[in-house]
């Protein structure tokens, strides 16, 4: 009856639902939850845990800093928080994590969502949500990077080394890229697809899935980042190039 009322206060709704698992040899995926209300931290931990997840707490930047050095497969951030915002913590977490960061939030402004995509974030989630579609939007952020991780094929194009199995991206002469996930999954698409072209709405669907809550404007500002990491590493300026009008194409 407590966690019901817990649920109410946070404008959450649903039931938890245990998913099917992906293998009796994986471990459980390990989740982040950070949000100053405690109420709302013990919720989710609580239904990530009978979801046949591992999820742990944290109510402050600080205390989710201290997990980041932990093996996380995702984290859920809220973005108003005291002291240290969400998006803040989102930009030190990149420095050394790699997956998936999912924004819980009331902002619904693009502007708050550019910003929070510019951090480092993977998606957006807004407040009040569905228990059930918050766990769905998870999984299929889990299961992105287990299908990747399946994959175990390494391809060169020029100077550009991409290894699918460990999500890696390497120039010759270079470094390797610092890509977030969302950022390589970009790459993977269309580095795998060379010489076509997609727009927005396409890569957008392929990437985030067809279900996700935000818009293709987005892929615009992932686009950007992807670019300027890959450059930074060495990698040629056309990597991933523009057809104006239409969308992007792998150049190489």
């Amino acid at each position: 009856m407590a966690e019901h009322r817990r649920m109410a206060q946070a404008g959450v709704v649903g039931r938890a639902a245990r998913p099917s698992g992906d293998g009796a040899n994986r471990r459980p995926a390990r989740l982040l939850v950070v949000d100053d209300e405690p109420d709302i931290v013990s919720m989710l931990v609580s239904y990530f845990t009978m979801s046949g997840m591992e999820a742990v707490g944290a109510h402050n930047a600080a205390d989710a800093l201290a997990h980041a050095n932990e093996p996380i497969d995702l984290a859920l951030l809220d973005i108003n928080m005291p002291g240290m915002d969400g998006i803040e913590l989102c930009r030190r977490m990149r420095e050394r994590l790699s997956c998936p960061i999912i924004f819980l939030t009331a902002r619904v402004e693009d502007a708050d969502q550019i910003e929070g995509f510019s951090a480092g974030a993977d998606d957006y989630v807004l407040k009040p949500f569905s228990l059930e579609v918050l766990g769905a939007r998870v999984r299929a952020h889990l299961a992105r990077g287990v299908r990747s991780e399946a994959a175990r094929t390494v391809r060169a194009f020029g100077p550009l080394r991409i290894d699918y199995a460990q999500r890696t991206v390497e120039v010759e002469g270079g470094e390797a890229a610092s890509l977030t996930r969302t950022e390589f999954d970009i790459v993977a698409l269309l580095s795998k697809n060379p010489g076509q072209v997609f727009d927005r709405q396409r890569i957008y669907e392929e990437v985030w899935g067809w279900d996700a809550a935000g818009d293709a404007s987005s892929v615009t500002e992932h686009i950007r980042r992807t670019r300027k990491k890959l450059t930074t590493a060495g990698a040629p300026e056309n990597t991933v190039e523009t057809v104006w009008g239409v969308g992007y194409k792998w150049g190489l």
